[in-house]
């Protein structure tokens, strides 16, 4: 099936560091477009990073300078490197994403979101 699949979060104490990755399941030839967006407990789900085709990113103002997000596209991986972590970190992250893939031969593409996955930071 095509999907993406997400790993990495855990609990970290303030000004650790984790590492997000995404992958896109077997099937999927290229991922185009990503981001990563997050959701705490009773708020809106929050854009936290985007990447272009061509590795242009964008960052939401609350994560600049400690983020990183970054692909590979021989992997059809995408990350996001997360340091000097904060308690408001404190979410489940979600990777998304456009995925192409063929059916019978036939190019489709279609955007899809990973399974989330629960990043907390506390002491």
């Amino acid at each position: 099936q095509v999907q993406l699949v997400e790993s990495g979060g855990g609990l970290v104490q303030p000004g650790g560091s984790l590492r997000l990755s995404c992958t896109a399941s077997r099937g999927v030839f290229s991922i185009n477009a990503m981001a990563w967006y997050r959701q705490a407990p009773e708020k809106q789900r929050e854009l936290v990073a985007s990447i272009t085709t061509r590795g242009n990113a964008n960052y939401v103002d609350s994560v600049k300078g400690r983020f990183t997000i970054s692909r590979d596209n021989a992997k059809n991986t995408v990350y996001l490197q997360m340091n000097s972590l904060k308690p408001e970190d404190t979410a489940v992250y979600y990777c998304n994403g456009d995925l192409a893939f063929l059916i019978e031969g036939h190019r489709q593409e279609d955007n899809y979101w990973g399974q989330g996955t629960q990043v907390t930071v506390s002491s």
